[in-house]
């Protein structure tokens, strides 16, 4: 399912609301929030869900162009962990107090302008954000809403839900009764039973409302992601790394004593070059390729610019150069050829390893293995949990933030190089 820029997003929740011609909005407060989460089996077989809400279970109020999935929106609302928030379209997410108690809310409408309000007793007002949704219609959708993401645990999300308990419920413009729908239900293999369904219940001038879902991007069940296609491609960094050590190592084998400063300078621009080319051929031809193949066989894909695939495709094969002539610059510096090749291998292949298997996604940011990240398909975003693994698609640093750490470290390691082969004297001894 596609939001209105295009992007995989998800859109489920439960809604309990009426129509809204014109302006107006709608006030009420989160008077209590509750869930339950599965958690992992602590006997096999025996599920194991308890109480508790996710940090971004979400309950409030919400305004929508129509009930279909993917249709513009703006919401104001208390999640489980992150205090009030407005949300709007699914990609973007404004911070209001750091609130996890009751919480008063109000949403507005004038025109295609909807603005998010919060209190703490109902009389006085702080406004959290205001949105532009150009092109609602006149008449719109509002009402309360609640949702609740997987938790997180085996790299994947398991169940959980949320309940939320609304009163003070004033709505503005709005008129008729309630209605309630579960939107985006899945229903079980009957074709009738919803699967984990989400209700309400009113009582005493409140409703109790359960959901489950979320309103949000989908950076896992949008579908196979372009950079997956590279997954293996820090393994194949390592012929490149040798290859790289080994041409510089190629003037001691045919009998030089030494490598002039200037030599070693061209020899990384060959290096750097030739590494380009191959990572370039290789990118090219793995992402599209893979990507067909995926679609040939009816998996859903990650929507994805020609912009993004040129920038992943054109990025590993940036990459791909960097390291290679931070490879030749270890080689000159430790002056032994399997050492610089074991070094070159720790520093940017193992980091890519340890983050794929997602035991330790840091070093991702402060080592050259820093530059996977411009293969990033899907974009990190704050107001969604993901999985800290290069599989999950997380990457701590934006796309060209990491590949300009891994340039860095390149041209650090050759400028020392080139450097120390002057201060010899003798630039480049004898490699082995």
């Amino acid at each position: 399912m596609l939001g209105p820029d295009g992007t995989a997003v998800n859109d489920k929740y439960f809604f309990v609301h009426q129509p809204l011609k014109g302006n107006g909005g709608i006030t009420a407060r989160v008077a209590d929030m509750t869930g339950q989460i599965r958690l992992p089996d602590a006997e096999p077989g025996v599920r194991n869900v308890q109480e508790g809400v996710v940090p971004w279970a979400k309950a409030g109020l919400l305004v929508r162009q129509s009930l279909q999935r993917g249709t513009p929106y703006a919401a104001v609302m208390l999640t489980g962990d992150h205090g009030v928030r407005m949300q709007y379209n699914y990609l973007h997410d404004m911070p209001g107090g750091p609130h996890n108690g009751p919480r008063w809310l109000r949403l507005t409408r004038s025109g295609d302008t909807i603005s998010g309000y919060e209190s703490d007793d109902g009389r006085t007002w702080t406004e959290v954000g205001t949105v532009k949704l150009t092109g609602l219609p006149e008449t719109v959708e509002i009402g309360l809403f609640v949702t609740s993401p997987g938790v997180l645990w085996d790299m994947a999300k398991a169940f959980a839900q949320a309940t939320a308990t609304f009163d003070q419920i004033t709505p503005q413009g709005a008129n008729g009764s309630w209605r309630h729908d579960d939107v985006g239900v899945v229903l079980e293999s009957d074709g009738r039973t919803p699967h984990h369904p989400g209700g309400v219940v009113e009582s005493g001038g409140k409703l109790i409302v359960t959901g489950g879902g979320d309103i949000g991007p989908a950076t896992v069940e949008g579908g196979m992601r372009a950079d997956l296609m590279l997954i293996g491609g820090a393994l194949g960094l390592i012929p490149v790394l040798v290859a790289a050590v080994t041409f510089f190592t190629a003037d001691h084998r045919r009998g030089r004593i030494g490598l002039p400063a200037g030599r070693l300078a061209a020899k990384a621009a060959v290096v750097g070059a030739v590494a380009f080319v191959a990572g370039l051929v290789a990118s090219g031809v793995v992402v599209p390729a893979g990507l067909a193949v995926l679609r040939a066989h009816q998996n859903p894909i990650q929507p994805i610019t020609l912009g993004t695939e040129v920038r992943v495709i054109v990025g590993f094969a940036a990459l791909t150069a960097a390291a290679a002539v931070l490879a030749l610059g270890l080689a000159a510096l430790v002056e032994r050829g399997v050492v610089a090749v074991g070094l070159a291998v720790a520093l940017v292949v193992v980091p890519c390893l340890l983050a794929t298997a997602g035991l330790a996604p840091w070093p991702l940011a402060v080592t050259p293995a820093a530059g996977f990240a411009i293969t990033q398909s899907v974009p990190t975003f704050a107001h969604v949990d993901v999985d800290r693994s290069l599989l999950g698609g997380y990457y701590p640093l934006p796309p060209w933030a990491g590949l300009t750490v891994t340039c860095g470290y390149a041209a650090l390691a050759l400028g020392v190089a080139i450097i120390a082969c002057r201060r010899k004297g003798r630039p480049g001894a004898a490699v082995s």
